[in-house]
């Protein structure tokens, strides 16, 4: 039987976080390492996180943690401060690109502020936060040779009311991305979490690379990253277990019309497409249907603004 790329990799390069414990990172490396929490109204999570944060600063495992606030009105840049973060509105970041459009562009204009020479990022609506969430995400970049990006996989329980599914959550990647995956880019198919927000990787990498803003930027990156870096520079860690807070179905549905309208894009650029105007996502309110313009904004690969990313 034939093995595929993405079966080979994928018992290459799948990890368990258990494998880079927080003493073995501070020991082995040789690389400054930046943690960045793109944040909206995350007051009652990102205290405990970014205090856990600190504690893995203390200990020489990281050196910088940066929270880039959405103009929360819940207190989540106090909190964040007070935790001991670095905290930037992320309107004030590169504010010639005009208003900030969602995650994908806060993490883009965090690259401004953001020393290291690895970047980790992490969803700053992580319950039961550990340790480990950094460390795992972390460790393949930082110890096994030849990796340059690295993404976190986890089950994640769906929580209703008093009913817990602990298979149930991750609707978005298992009805969309994943079937796009492995349609359109099969070597991708071995990840098992394709939209986790917990990803690291190496700040050139990063800066090689456009990044599409909302919620298609978990999407665009890792097509992108895989073109630019090749597949075996790819890892991926077990982190277990992540709750976080979930949406409603409705609420998804804009989510997976991003992602979809993310691999479009590249299948374009690739010339496996022929250039398609984004049409409205019609959605049905109070027996009407209703058209919502969608548009994918990308803001250019950092490397090419040279003296001017400010």
């Amino acid at each position: 039987m034939t093995v595929t790329p993405a079966e080979r990799w994928y018992e290459h390069r799948t990890y368990s976080h258990r494998d880079f414990p927080a003493d073995r990172l501070a020991a082995s490396r040789t690389d400054t390492v930046s943690i960045c929490l793109p944040a909206r109204d995350c007051a009652r999570t990102v205290g405990p996180m970014v205090e856990a944060l600190a504690g893995l600063r203390d200990r020489g495992v990281v050196d910088q943690i940066v929270v880039v606030d959405a103009a929360s009105d819940d207190g989540t840049a106090e909190v964040a401060a007070g935790a001991g973060a670095e905290v930037h509105q992320e309107a004030e970041l590169m504010p010639r690109f005009g208003p900030p459009l969602g995650k994908g562009d806060a993490m883009w204009r965090a690259l401004s502020v953001l020393t290291g020479d690895v970047v980790c990022y992490l969803d700053a609506d992580t319950e039961d936060f550990g340790e480990h969430f950094a460390c795992g995400t972390l460790g393949p970049v930082l110890c096994e040779p030849g990796v340059a990006f690295s993404k976190a996989f986890f089950r994640r329980p769906f929580k209703v009311g008093e009913t817990i599914d602990p298979h149930g959550g991750g609707r978005v990647t298992e009805l969309s991305a994943r079937p796009l995956l492995n349609m359109f880019f099969p070597g991708l198919a071995g990840f098992i979490q394709p939209l986790a927000g917990e990803m690291a990787g190496r700040r050139a990498l990063f800066e090689r690379i456009p990044f599409a803003c909302g919620y298609a930027v978990e999407t665009a990156m890792l097509i992108d990253v895989h073109r630019e870096a090749g597949l075996d520079a790819l890892a991926q860690v077990d982190l277990e277990v992540r709750q976080n807070r979930h949406q409603t179905l409705r609420q998804l549905v804009p989510m997976a019309y991003n992602v979809t309208m993310a691999v479009a894009s590249r299948l374009q650029r690739e010339e496996r497409l022929v250039p398609t105007p984004v049409a409205p996502l019609h959605s049905f309110e109070a027996g009407a249907i209703v058209a919502r313009p969608m548009e994918l904004v990308e803001r250019p690969a950092m490397s090419t603004l040279g003296a001017t990313a400010t």
